[in-house]
């Protein structure tokens, strides 16, 4: 493990030393990205011009949610997502030149392009979150402080599987691209709001078939002291790290069938 996040390193700063040899494009680019993520937050400000609650939640716990949500996406889009490129290594052949270096290829195609402008998506998010915890009208209790780190990380963890995932998807189907990411970006979008708001029905299966619940949803439960909608007990709150365990695991058996399976192209 800390021989692959060693080399993660080295491989995204080479990346990034590049980059930086366009010191004005890249801050350029850095806050062209923050500007364009901002502006979901003025979605969620106009529609609360509109209404006081949505499905039963104010304002600040909307950009609690949204918040938590947002990190753990985008910092996972920012490690991971170019791992997506999969089927078109594979469509275009290269995978084999990928395969033929003697470094996970995970790791090369996850770090592919690795740019600082990506950082630009973790302002908004962030400042979201500080204001959404300043206003936020909660006990806070040590647990529940604890609870707030944890929450980003195992998010950050289910949206990691998850792009493994749908990445393997890409061994079988290489045009499978679009199909994974409406599971990843799909995902996100549907986690960075009340997922009471989209029926019980819809809800089980975010919990039960494909966990996007314990993204934030379950600990932010916990977080702002509300029932469970499906009246689950309250350890599921605290079950983020099992269930991205279980989906790393899958998600490390797909990618190791997957790769098994691959045929060279023979280009």
């Amino acid at each position: 493990m800390v021989e692959a996040v060693r080399m993660y390193m080295l491989l995204a700063g080479t990346w990034m030393r590049s980059a930086a040899q366009y010191p004005a494009s890249m801050v350029m680019l850095l806050l062209t990205q923050a500007v364009s993520s901002s502006l979901d937050l003025v979605a969620i400000l106009i529609m609360f011009a509109h209404t006081p609650r949505l499905g039963g939640f104010s304002l600040a716990e909307v950009m609690f949610l949204y918040s938590t949500s947002g990190l753990s996406f985008s910092l996972a889009d920012i490690t991971l997502g170019t791992v997506e490129r999969l089927g078109e290594h594979i469509r275009k052949g290269t995978l084999d030149t990928v395969l033929l270096r003697p470094v996970s290829p995970l790791l090369q195609i996850a770090t592919e392009d690795f740019n600082p402008r990506r950082l630009g998506k973790l302002i908004p998010t962030g400042t979201m979150f500080v204001v959404a915890l300043t206003r936020l009208d909660v006990h806070w209790t040590p647990v529940r402080v604890a609870v707030l780190p944890l929450m980003v990380a195992g998010g950050l963890w289910i949206f990691w599987a998850l792009w493994v995932l749908s990445a393997a998807w890409q061994f079988a189907v290489v045009d499978g691209k679009q199909a994974g990411n409406s599971i990843t970006y799909g995902g996100g979008f549907l986690t960075q709001y009340p997922l009471s708001i989209y029926g019980r029905d819809v809800l089980r299966g975010l919990t039960w078939v494909l966990p996007l619940a314990f993204v934030n949803w379950e600990p932010a439960l916990y977080v702002l002291d509300r029932p469970d909608p499906l009246g689950l007990p309250v350890f599921f709150r605290f079950a983020s790290p099992l269930v991205a365990a279980a989906l790393s695991v899958l998600a490390a058996l797909a990618w190791r069938g997957g790769l098994r399976r691959y045929q060279s192209t023979g280009s």
